[in-house]
């Protein structure tokens, strides 16, 4: 088994966060991990991703012609990365921002990722709505594991902000929605 993930959108969303937190998750229940932040150079703002390849043996390659997933939290991410979704893969767009592509091969949900983290206090955490949602369609990781990485990451430098994250992901997972276009 091997799948790789891209969550993508603009600089200042916690993308590279909910990648770290995925692949912590991972590596808990013993699987390969490759974690691989793409940014530019602006602070805020600018295009951001983060690919997360996981695996149960070794992983041979960091190059991504097919995703099985992707986390679209901008316009220019859906755009760049929508293409990429593998058939019967799954495309999470956010639902607050966008509106879903055609995309007649794959599975597309668009959740309110933004607006479930504003009405939680902090738009930033749309990347880990989008993290509930990717588990609730693809468990390839447990919800139990990821919030054991959001206690690790988040927790061990940021204890304040620990709830609304955890808040934000288990919103993601009841909010993963119907499947627009089925496979």
């Amino acid at each position: 088994m091997e799948r790789t993930v891209i969550i993508s959108g603009f600089g200042g969303q916690g993308l590279l966060f909910a990648g770290t937190v995925l692949a912590r998750a991972a590596m808990a229940e013993g699987l390969e991990v490759l974690w691989i932040p793409s940014y530019g150079p602006e602070m805020r703002g600018g295009a951001a991703a983060c690919t997360v390849i996981v695996g149960d043996g070794p992983i041979g390659s960091p190059v991504v012609d097919r995703a099985d997933a992707v986390i679209a939290l901008s316009g220019p991410a859906m755009a760049k990365y929508a293409p990429v979704v593998a058939p019967a893969g799954l495309l999470i767009v956010d639902g607050t921002l966008l509106t879903p592509p055609d995309a007649p091969e794959a599975e597309v949900v668009a959740p309110p990722c933004t607006g479930l983290a504003r009405a939680g206090g902090d738009d930033r955490l749309a990347s880990i709505v989008g993290l509930g949602v990717l588990v609730s369609q693809r468990p390839f990781v447990s919800a139990d594991d990821v919030r054991q990485a959001l206690r690790e990451v988040a927790g061990s430098k940021h204890p304040e902000v620990l709830q609304a994250d955890l808040d934000a992901f288990d919103a993601g997972l009841r909010a993963s929605g119907p499947v627009l276009q089925p496979a």
